[in-house]
Formats: structure tokens, C-alpha cells, sequence
């Protein structure tokens, strides 16, 4: 037998509404009760009757408690893993600044590549390379010569 599609609104007649919240509410329960029995898993279910002043909890008071209680500590246990928007946007900037701060030491070195191509084809250094200048370009010269000593020995094996 095919049921037909339920509407999703709000139940204006009160008898219907009692009724299939009735249905609704065992329904649930029952969902609770297989899922901690099949995965055996802790669980409970809090439901506030709309028709009085009584909640209905499942297993019971004290099982539900229990159940609370260790999702909270478990919340506070991972609270590091837990972000809220601010955190999560500074991380982002950091994460950012540190991606712009290796981009710009890429750039350098290539600038660096560039200008030691260019006085090797002139074979003369201008005059006012500083110190530090000359620091940069025996790292460079250093780590070139490295990747071809890498790539000697790649290509002899």
C-alpha cells in the first residue's frame, strides 16, 4: 500500500494534531531505543508534550542526565578542534601571512636569479652591491649548486 506524500504545515484541527504527534513521538523513541541497541551507542530523547505541562524523557531522567553530562565533557575535551568564526578567521590570516611571507622570499630569490644572470653575461658585479647582497647571492649560488650536485647524482644512478 503507497502512502501518500505527508504536507509539511502546521495541523489546525486539535484531535489530528494530539493524534499524530502521538504517533510522531513513538516513532521517535522507537528510532532512539534501535539506535542504541544496534550501534550501542549512549543516547536519550527529551520531548515536551505541546498538550500539558509534561516531558517526556527516554530512557529516564537519570540515563539522559548521563547521556548530557558526557556530550559536555566531550565538548570541553574538543574544544580545541572547535572553531568559532573569529578563531577560524585569524587562523586564515595567519595561514595567509605565512603563504605571503614564503611568496615574497620566492620573489627575492628569483629577482636575486636574475640580476646574478645578468652579471654573469656582463661578467662584472656593479659597485653597489652591499654586504648583505653578496650574503644573498652566495646562498643562492650555494642552493644552485647543490640542486646540480642532486641532479649529477640522480642521472648517474
Amino acid at each position: 500500500m503507497i502512502r501518500k506524500k505527508v504536507k509539511l504545515a502546521f495541523i489546525l484541527n486539535d484531535s489530528a494534531r494530539k493524534r499524530t504527534y502521538n504517533k510522531r513521538k513513538k516513532g521517535i523513541i522507537k528510532k532512539v531505543r534501535e539506535l542504541t541497541t544496534l550501534c550501542d551507542i549512549p543516547a536519550c530523547a527529551i520531548i515536551s508534550n505541546p498538550f500539558d505541562s509534561t516531558t517526556e524523557v527516554w530512557p529516564n531522567m537519570e540515563g539522559a542526565i548521563q547521556v548530557i553530562e558526557r556530550y559536555q565533557n566531550a565538548y570541553i575535551k574538543h574544544k580545541k578542534n572547535n572553531v568559532d568564526q573569529e578563531s577560524f578567521l585569524l587562523q586564515q590570516i595567519t595561514k595567509t601571512r605565512e603563504q605571503l611571507e614564503k611568496q615574497r622570499e620566492q620573489n627575492n630569490e628569483n629577482e636575486l636569479d636574475i640580476h646574478m644572470v645578468r652579471h654573469l653575461q656582463n661578467q662584472e658585479l656593479p659597485d653597489d652591491l652591499t654586504v648583505t647582497d653578496l650574503r644573498d647571492y652566495d646562498k643562492l649560488i650555494e642552493k644552485k649548486m647543490k640542486e646540480i650536485d642532486d641532479k649529477i647524482v640522480a642521472l648517474s644512478l
